[in-house]
């Protein structure tokens, strides 16, 4: 083959001293490049070692370091120093584009997506810029120059000094044992949800957590209840998963049991915000608590709740859970760190019936085998330290009179403008424009003046909703929160 092969008497390929990588990956990566797209074609020999380090002025060894690479992954044969040729069987390479085959090209495929991926991909989540840095008014977003920041670094500091072996290797699937504990114990106390160890498993956050139930509970095609308006996660999570989403809507006593029952009486899970809904801020009234569940048990349902902020009430104490009332093993507790904590913290817990651990368990390795072990084990002595309570009473005082300084600055500011009517709880307010407003308008102009106040019609599916503006305030000092305030009045009255 080499007495008729083509020999490439010269390579042109610019190495640079300047760049990162490496002569030799350069040297590589510019050949490859050049067999892949067929300037160098299928049998062509390459120049001696020698002579192409000649001609581009580097040692033997980066050329042979190079050669052999490509020998390594097939892209070349031969053995370095009595001929190097170009792979013939590389598929594509050497062929003429301007000559290829026609019956080829009709033939060849687009590799494509699977309906799954299709409904993934065509899903759409509140896109964060990419530094995620507080701003006004971002719903969702913690008191992070708040954040007793000292007190984890000690603890982190003191498990990465002297780490356990358990804290090295793989951990347990459903999460840190002494975590799960922890969770526990606190949501006895203070959710009144009785749950073993065993019943809770961690996840990196309540949108993992949204994803791995669905998986769990739900076939393609399978009617979910979510509430209208509602959180556009839950809903991504159940269209990736092709399920048949069905919007229930929400009035002053929170998802409307009767509605939903009329519109799917048969549906196999229903997604709901009880202790503070999302984006309304209303609380589920009782008799729409034991309704839901009569519900379920009567059709064999599953019921998601997300008690995404129930720690911040400000009258009163946090009310108990829907997971708390349960009696039938109906409902799926989940909940998450992040607003609580910081956003990074990507952990976040489920509560499952003891009689679908073992599923959820099994579902959690495929999905991600199991969350950081150090971060679980950090946040487990932050909780059973006594720290986070500690810091949830002192951000419930927090939130409270910044919620006041909103509603404050709202009443002198946004007369006439934009209607904000306090709440005895939760992380933001609803701020109401006129009848006949346009909320997303709204929104687009200030964001124009760097002002995030997402649309309430965002979160709406087909109910009827008034137009109205999303204003997170739990992340703003008061005057942030006054400057802001005078920034989205420019922004309304343009």
């Amino acid at each position: 083959m080499s007495k008729h092969a083509a020999t490439v008497p010269f390579i042109t390929v610019q190495l640079a001293p300047s760049d990162p990588r490496a002569l030799y990956r350069q040297l590589y990566d510019a050949l490859r490049i050049a067999i892949l797209d067929g300037r160098l074609a299928a049998g062509c020999q390459f120049p001696a070692s020698r002579a192409l380090a000649r001609q581009l002025g580097v040692s033997r060894f980066t050329v042979v370091s190079a050669y052999e690479q490509l020998l390594a992954e097939g892209f070349i044969h031969g053995t370095v120093g009595s001929g190097t040729f170009v792979s013939a069987e590389l598929p594509g390479v050497g062929r003429d584009r301007d000559r290829a085959d026609p019956a080829s090209a009709a033939n060849w495929r687009q590799p494509h997506l699977s309906h799954r991926g299709l409904h993934l991909a065509a899903t759409r989540l509140t896109a964060l810029p990419e530094d995620g840095s507080p701003r006004a008014f971002r719903p969702g977003q913690p008191a992070l120059d708040q954040f007793p920041a000292a007190i984890w670094a000690r603890i982190a500091a003191r498990l990465y000094r002297h780490p356990a072996r358990a804290l090295l290797t793989y951990g347990d699937i459903a999460g840190y044992r002494p975590l799960r504990e922890a969770i526990a114990g606190y949501l006895r106390g203070a959710r009144a949800v009785v749950c073993d160890p065993e019943q809770v498993v961690i996840v990196s956050g309540a949108q993992q957590a949204l994803d791995l139930a669905v998986r769990v509970l739900l076939d393609p095609g399978d009617p979910a209840w979510v509430e209208d308006p509602g959180y556009p996660g839950a809903r991504a999570a159940l269209q990736g998963a092709e399920a048949m989403v069905v919007p229930v809507p929400v009035d002053a006593e929170g998802l409307d049991v009767a509605k939903g029952a009329h519109l799917q009486p048969d549906a196999r899970l229903a997604y709901v915000t009880p202790s503070y809904q999302y984006p309304l801020g209303v609380t589920m009234s009782l008799a729409r608590r034991l309704a839901l569940l009569d519900w379920a048990r009567s059709v064999g349902a599953w019921i998601l709740e997300d008690d995404y902020d129930s720690e911040f009430r400000y009258a009163g104490h946090p009310l108990a859970a829907l997971a708390g009332l349960d009696t039938g093993s109906q409902v799926i507790y989940m909940g998450t760190f992040s607003k609580v904590l910081f956003p990074a913290l990507r952990l976040g817990y489920l509560v499952v019936p003891s009689a679908v651990v073992e599923a959820f368990v099994r579902a959690r390795a495929v999905v991600g085998r199991h969350a950081p072990t150090f971060e679980q084990a950090v946040l487990a002595e932050f909780i059973s330290g006594g720290y986070f309570a500690r810091h949830i009473r002192a951000m419930r005082n927090l939130y409270q009179e910044r919620q006041a300084v909103l509603v404050e600055s709202a009443k002198s500011d946004l007369q006439g403008l934009l209607h904000v009517p306090s709440s005895g709880a939760g992380m933001h307010l609803i701020g109401w424009l006129d009848p006949g407003g346009d909320d997303r308008a709204a929104a687009s102009c200030a964001a124009v003046l760097g002002i995030e106040v997402p649309p309430l019609s965002q979160h709406v599916l087909s109910a009827s909703v008034p137009p109205g503006l999303l204003l997170g305030y739990a992340a703003l000092e008061p005057k942030e929160i006054r400057a802001g305030i005078r920034v989205l009045a420019r922004a309304l009255r343009a």
